[in-house]
This record gives structure tokens, C-alpha cells and sequence, in this order.
């Protein structure tokens, strides 16, 4: 089958690579009908996630058609439409049973080893490196899904694939950041970066109910989406952030903040963005944590930062101070798919959001090698790309 491939920094390929096999009763084989590259993606495109080798298949966020089903697995059948979660969960163990399938013990094959980095093991990921299992992604024509009794949302047929393709991750992504501020009516929520995530954050925080969205960016077509929403928007290379927060709070502050940006903001944000960045190319250093400081002190007494980007190792220089003095909760996930499809599908049933409405650039698997580049560089008004086998 053809698939995108990892060979090192920037160098992604459209590869021949061998068919994905039943190995275990309770898999599935897919047949991809739509998958996407995921800022989370860039973080391995741009080098910064260890544990990758030459030849991994890339992508967690794929839906597609059951062709093939294990014989334990009795929840699926061939022929069925389905969209995958990007955390593999086992269901029955003690994190899954309480519905925190992202913490699942049994899917990361690799566990020990990211103990070594984490302390302990999250679920297994496809397609993100060796540290979470090896497991093969699925920007590819196939995709072999390990329990897939568990994972898989059986999808209506009513419902194009780009209306329910996000809900493998980045529309739970949004939602449970939004959720984890614990929106009362009318509060205000600051969130940073305005990319898919940040958008499913910026029209989850409204559905639940907050009475202003904070959006901060600086690209022109990601601004102009999160105003299409409803929020107002900042540009961090034009005002303080801090300041002009302050000033449409009143002086005290947003009730919540959501970190959607992680361990890659815009290098010109701020002194110590660009200071951290010099430590992570000089080895002294394993994340940029800029938007989560700049999170802490906006966010007022007493109020939340909730974190959905993407950090890797150890954070630096990090104002604990203000968060304990002040207060702050700190809310913070790989997000457990599983728990929120339910409820998420049936929002897009109900016609309350369409999350197609991120997609600004749709190509085939071929086009993926070039689109890695288009999406990181946010070039041609870049936003989410969509690839269809």
C-alpha cells in the first residue's frame, strides 16, 4: 500500500510499504477513505520528538471502512464506517474503566521506556514514535487498528467523512480544553493559537457557554476563522498580550486559559521565546514553554490554564510562584477519545458545529510530502489539510 513515511527532520515520503495484518482477534483492518496531517505531526517533522526510525508510518487522526475483522472482535463488522481515536485503549483496565482511555496500561508495547522519560506510560499513539508503542499511523491507504472493539465510532451514513474525520482528534482535543476551564455563563476565556485545535477550542468554549473568547495568533487566516466564530482576536506581534488582556478584563484577568499552542510557539513572540529556543538548538533545553507562562499570568486568581498543546520533556523558568500564590488550577491531558465521541457525535448530529469548517486544503496522499512543508510554514493560507487515499 502507499503510505507517508518518516525519514528524519523534514523528510516525509509517499512510500510503498507492506499491508497492515490481523494480528491479534480483537483488530480490525481499514480501508482509509480520509486522514489529516496534525499540528502534532510538525513537532515530529521538525525533529523534536525522539524515538522515531526511517520507515514510520505517520498520522493519528484517519477514519475509513472495515475490510477485515479479528475473530474476538464482536463490535465491528465488514463494511462498516468508522473513525478511529488516536489513543489505542485496551477498555479493561484500570485507567480505561474509568474512562481515562489515554492512560490505558496494556496498548503502549514500549511502556518501560517512556517511564524512563515520564515516570510512567500513557496509551499507545499511532503513528508517534516508539516511545508510544511504533504502532503504524495512518496517512496511508491501510491502517491496522489494535483493539478495535474499544476504539472505533461507528459513523451514519448521512454524515460526510470531513464532518466526522475530526473527531479522531483534534474536535476532543478542543472540547476537553474548553471543558477543563469549567465554564460558568458569561466567563471569559483566553485561549492561545488559533490552529485546528485552538479553533475546536475557540467554538467548544461558546457551545459551553462562555460569554467571550480570547483568540490569540498572529497568522491573517487563522485570526479571521477564530473571528468567523465569534471571538475576539489578538495579535501577539502587534499588542502585549498581557496588557490588552488586562484591559478587556478589567484588570483582573482572563477566568480561564487554554494553552493550544505547546512546545513550538511563534519564535518572535517574546524575549524568552527566542531564548528558549536557543537552548533547545543547544541541546540545554527540551521544550519552549512561552504561551504557558504567558497563560499563568493572564489568567486571574483562583482561575484555570488548561494545556492541550503538546510538550514533550522538561520546562524551564516556568512562574509557580504566581500560579500557587494566586491560586491556579492547572488542568492537563493526552485527550481520552473515547470518552467524549458520544457526545461529540451527537453535536454534529444535532447541527450545533461542523468541523469541516477548519479545512482549507484538500489532496491525495501523493501531495502529503509537499503539504507537511505548506502546513508548517502556513503558507496559501494553510490551516488543516485533509488527504483522501
Amino acid at each position: 500500500m502507499k503510505a507517508l513515511t518518516w525519514h528524519g527532520k523534514s523528510d516525509i515520503r509517499c512510500e510503498t510499504v507492506p499491508d497492515p495484518q490481523i494480528e491479534h482477534p480483537r483488530d480490525a483492518i481499514i480501508k482509509v477513505t480520509a486522514c489529516a496531517i496534525c499540528g502534532s505531526d510538525l513537532h515530529i517533522f521538525d525533529g523534536l520528538m525522539p524515538g522515531m526510525k526511517a520507515g514510520d508510518v505517520m498520522g493519528h487522526e484517519t477514519m475509513g471502512e472495515v475490510v477485515e475483522v479479528g475473530s474476538e472482535n464482536k463490535a465491528l463488522k465488514v463494511g462498516d464506517r468508522v473513525v478511529v481515536p488516536f489513543t489505542i485503549s485496551c477498555g479493561e483496565c484500570f485507567f480505561c474503566q474509568r474512562g481515562f482511555y489515554s492512560g490505558c496500561e496494556r496498548s503502549n508495547p514500549n511502556a518501560r521506556t517512556a517511564a524512563k522519560l515520564w515516570g510512567h506510560s500513557p496509551a499507545g499513539l499511532f503513528g508517534y514514535t516508539h516511545l508510544l508503542g511504533g504502532f503504524p499511523g495512518g496517512q496511508a491507504e491501510y491502517l491496522r487498528v489494535p483493539y478495535a472493539d474499544v476504539g472505533p465510532i461507528k459513523v451514519p451514513s448521512h454524515l460526510t467523512d470531513e464532518q466526522v474525520l475530526f473527531l479522531s482528534d483534534i474536535f476532543p482535543t478542543g472540547y476537553m480544553g474548553a471543558e477543563f476551564c469549567n465554564i460558568q455563563p458569561g466567563d471569559t476565556i483566553a485561549i492561545w493559537g488559533c490552529g485546528p485545535v485552538g479553533q475546536m477550542a475557540i467554538r467548544s468554549a461558546l457551545l459551553l457557554g462562555a460569554g467571550r473568547v480570547i483568540a490569540i495568533d498572529t497568522v491573517p487566516e487563522r485570526l479571521a476563522m477564530a473571528r468567523e466564530a465569534g471571538a475576539d482576536t489578538l495579535d501577539f506581534l502587534d499588542e502585549d498580550i498581557y496588557d490588552k488582556i488586562q484591559e478587556m478584563t478589567n484588570g483582573r484577568g482572563a477566568d480561564a486559559c487554554i494553552d493550544a499552542v505547546g512546545t513550538e510557539p511563534e519564535t518572535r513572540s517574546g524575549f524568552d521565546a527566542m531564548w528558549d529556543r536557543v537552548k533547545v538548538a543547544t541541546f540545554m533545553g527540551t521544550d519552549r514553554p512561552h504561551v504557558l507562562r504567558q497563560a499563568i499570568h493572564c489568567c486571574r486568581n483562583f482561575g484555570t490554564v488548561s494545556l492541550i498543546g503538546v510538550y514533550g520533556g522538561f520546562l524551564d523558568k516556568i512562574p509557580m510562584g504566581s500560579a500557587i500564590n494566586r491560586g491556579l488550577t492547572f488542568r492537563m491531558a493526552q485527550t481520552p477519545v473515547q470518552r467524549y465521541l458520544p457526545t461529540l457525535l451527537d453535536r454534529i448530529e444535532k447541527g450545533e458545529i461542523d468541523p469541516s469548517f477548519v479545512i482549507t486544503h484538500r489532496a491525495t496522499l501523493e501531495d502529503g510530502p509537499e503539504l507537511y512543508k505548506t502546513f508548517r510554514d502556513k503558507k496559501d493560507g494553510c490551516v488543516k489539510v485533509v488527504l483522501k487515499p
